[in-house]
């Protein structure tokens, strides 16, 4: 009997081919395994018994990392013509059948085993790896995934580890990665002019430097951090005021016996710490944070922990419990990747430079989670993620391809059922990080054989230069553009998620959104019915006092709603805060009597930041969605239960009542952690109620939550329970980020469930 099999998937990079060969060897098979470029191809020869059993073991025994998609089997006729079975040569992708390169993964524990063993001939070498773990996605150049294809062409191997590489039976068989201190990648530490140690002594000098409060820049796997000690106020402070970053938390590197002294963490957050993704995961602080931590390193409740994932991470704990580990860039900049971009970029910011000579080909931030609700959800889907595809069930027969919003931005490669979307891309409204889009495009169309593009969707917003790119695409390619709104598409990203396609009720609630209107959204309650997106419901409009400068200067939107509320009585009220200057009050007052440069909003981040404003928390945005990330934990601390409430009109919720409460409770010198928490739940109650009666009004029985806002588990949390204690079926994010993020991968679903496919 005569067999061929092609497989479909996550099968290159993964030890699937040696498995494959081990498995044919097993059963007693003739024939070969080869890589198409885009798929594996099998051919098989036997017994029909030891063919099925074959065929079982594929199905049922595949390496970890592997993932079949879809198996083609085809029994062919012919003679049998092989004498053994044999791994053979790739071969370049012949047609449009997309592959699939795996993510980068952490450091398995037998090459960490290996890498701390004195007696192996990789000890403490930084760039040890294997078939199950290193780097795959930051390497690649094209495909087919092998050596000659990746930076890991420029270190030719050496005897001892061609041996294995050239072994089906070891670990290291076709491990594109691998390598040793002879032939491999060496690392060296610069002062920025020169260098002043290589190799090992590279690493221990900077464990030195580090643990005298210097700041270093690090070369990873997909790009470079800034490290320096945790528990020293100077030391951060000193980073915080070198990188241009006041108050947006920092993340930290650790190990699992040390994270435990600082943070608390449930089975489902220490499960992503420790997997191979090794994502940031946002945890609670422990009650003995404070004694480790110096308190400038979060001011949340919550900090960003990530465990090593290279060798060279874990070589870097000696004494500390932990390190700060930001990504090295300057704000709304993509990450520094290249060497001479690293000196000359982070000159004055890093005291000294940890380098390699490996080329990184695709940068990739740390990817970040957080535990909302039951589940852990994308902040950032990035290394350890991308560039695999998300499957939804929905027919698709066209080359979709997708370039997201402007902030937090991803794209997104639609492909029949898959969702091919690209690491973390930025704020599109810079230019560098803008030709980081374009560059990323370029690389997902070519790294899943994509040649012809049926249809490029953007955002509504005309100066989005997201849109702008669509367009000179569209022109390239010949093909039709495709416009969504941006609450839209959080909506259908959120039924794409969930592989939900009936009707529901959603509230997509963010920052800022461009409308059908013209005014700017951000607080909406939509209704998904017989396949139609339409806006039902919303907070109430305000004015965006000054326009942009509201959402930078958090006061301005209170101001608005309280003279709103209060008349000019909201004038004298605002001097308390001593941040405005007499002459800028009298243009304020003037702006809001003429409405000048002040743009109708229904934003849920305005009116939370408004809120943030009046408790004194936050009168200056340094990083996007700060003034309400920092009233979050404020209203944590509030234990109590508050009788809410909301007043509502014409499914419209009446903002300016919140903030007329809020005012009155804080006259009244109620505690800010009451006022904070009252604002979320008038919130979350009032949405709730309002999509609640239409569920009631258009027989709907699902509701469901996304945009950016939804990160917030005060706001989620209450609107789940009340949903579920009701008898209502709720949906939330759970394979793409909540926030923009997510808006590529919802502008694809959109275009495919409004054109029919």
């Amino acid at each position: 009997m005569k067999v061929r099999i092609k497989v479909k998937g996550i099968v290159q990079g993964v030890g699937f081919r040696p498995f494959v060969y081990r498995i044919a060897k097993k059963n007693n098979l003739k024939g070969y395994v080869k890589n198409m470029g885009n798929y594996v191809e099998i051919l098989i020869e036997g017994k029909k018994e030891d063919i099925r059993n074959f065929i079982n073991d594929l199905k049922n025994k595949k390496p970890p990392l592997s993932r079949i998609d879809k198996l083609d089997i085809e029994e062919i006729k012919g003679i049998e013509e092989f004498d053994d079975f044999y791994i053979i040569k790739s071969e370049n992708a012949k047609d449009e059948e997309e592959g699939t390169i795996p993510a980068d993964v952490a450091i398995c524990d037998d090459c960490l085993k290996e890498m701390l063993d004195k007696n192996d001939r990789r000890y403490r070498y930084p760039f040890i790896a294997c078939t199950n773990c290193g780097p795959r996605f930051t390497i690649v150049e094209k495909l087919p995934y092998d050596r000659e294809n990746t930076s890991m062409r420029d270190f030719p191997l050496c005897e001892k580890c061609l041996e294995e590489y050239k072994n089906p039976l070891d670990r290291r068989f076709h491990a594109q990665a691998t390598c040793c201190p002879i032939c491999g990648p060496k690392v060296f530490l610069s002062d920025g002019k020169e260098i002043i140690a290589e190799k090992d002594e590279a690493i221990r000098e900077t464990v030195k430097l580090l643990e005298e409060g210097h700041i270093l820049a690090i070369k990873g796997i997909g790009g470079t951090h800034l490290a320096c000690k945790v528990g020293e106020d100077d030391v951060v402070l000193e980073l915080r005021k070198r990188l241009g970053r006041p108050t947006q938390p920092f993340a930290v590197m650790s190990k699992i016996e040390y994270t435990e002294l600082f943070a608390e963490f449930d089975e489902d957050e220490k499960n992503a710490l420790l997997s191979l993704r090794r994502p940031i995961v946002v945890l609670k602080k422990s009650q003995d944070y404070d004694k480790y931590f110096s308190k400038y390193v979060s001011n949340l409740d919550t900090i960003g922990v990530m465990f090593p994932y290279s060798g060279l991470h874990y070589l870097l704990f000696d004494k500390e419990i932990a390190y700060v580990m930001t990504s090295a860039n300057l704000p709304g900049l993509p990450m520094v990747k290249d060497n001479d971009e690293i000196l000359k970029k982070l000159n004055g910011i890093a005291d000294y430079f940890l380098l390699h000579n490996r080329r990184i080909v695709n940068r990739c931030d740390d990817s970040v989670v957080k535990k909302v609700a039951d589940r852990l959800v994308f902040l950032r889907r990035s290394r350890g993620f991308a560039p695999e595809p998300v499957k939804v069930n929905i027919n698709n027969n066209k080359n979709i391809l997708c370039v997201g919003a402007e902030l937090n931005s991803t794209a997104c490669i639609v492909k029949r059922d898959k969702f091919y979307l690209t690491q973390y891309i930025g704020n599109t409204s810079k230019y560098e990080t803008f030709c980081y889009l374009r560059d990323a495009i370029n690389n997902i169309l070519r790294l899943t054989n994509t040649n012809k593009i049926d249809a490029i969707v953007c955002d509504l917003h005309p100066q989005f230069n997201s849109t702008k790119l669509a367009e000179e695409l569209s022109e390239k390619f010949g093909a039709e553009i495709f416009r969504v709104q941006h609450h839209f598409a959080h909506a259908y990203s959120l039924l794409g998620d969930n592989n939900y396609f009936d009707d529901a009720i959603i509230l997509s609630l963010d920052g800022v959104g461009y409308g059908l209107d013209g005014n700017i959204w951000g607080g909406e309650v939509l209704l998904f019915k017989d396949g139609k997106m339409e806006r039902v419901g919303h907070l109430e409009e305000q004015y965006q006092l000054g326009g942009d400068l509201a959402t930078k200067y958090p006061l301005r939107m209170l101001l608005s709603i309280l003279y709103k509320a209060i008349g000019e009585e909201a004038f004298d009220f605002i001097k308390r805060y001593n941040f405005f200057s007499e002459k800028e009050l009298r243009l304020l007052k003037f702006q809001l009597e003429k409405k000048l440069n002040c743009p109708i909003t229904t934003s849920t981040g305005r009116v939370l930041d408004a809120v943030s404003a009046l408790l004194g928390i936050c009168f200056e945005k340094t990083y996007d969605g700060e003034p309400s990330i920092r009233l979050e934990p404020v209203a944590n601390r509030f234990k109590g239960d508050i009788n809410i409430e909301p007043k509502i009109k014409n499914n419209i919720l009446n903002t300016t009542e919140l903030i007329y409460k809020s005012y009155e409770m804080l006259l009244n010198n109620e505690n800010k952690e009451k006022i904070a928490h009252f604002a979320h739940i008038y919130i979350a109650d009032g949405l709730f109620e309002i999509a609640k009666k239409i569920s009631n009004k258009f027989g709907i029985n699902t509701i469901g939550i996304t945009g950016g806002v939804s990160y917030n588990k005060i706001i989620t949390e209450r609107i789940m329970n009340n949903a579920k204690r009701e008898g209502f079926n709720f949906i939330y994010h759970q394979r793409v980020p909540n926030g923009d993020g997510g808006i590529s991968f919802g502008q694809g679903v959109a275009y495919i469930l409004k054109n029919g496919y």
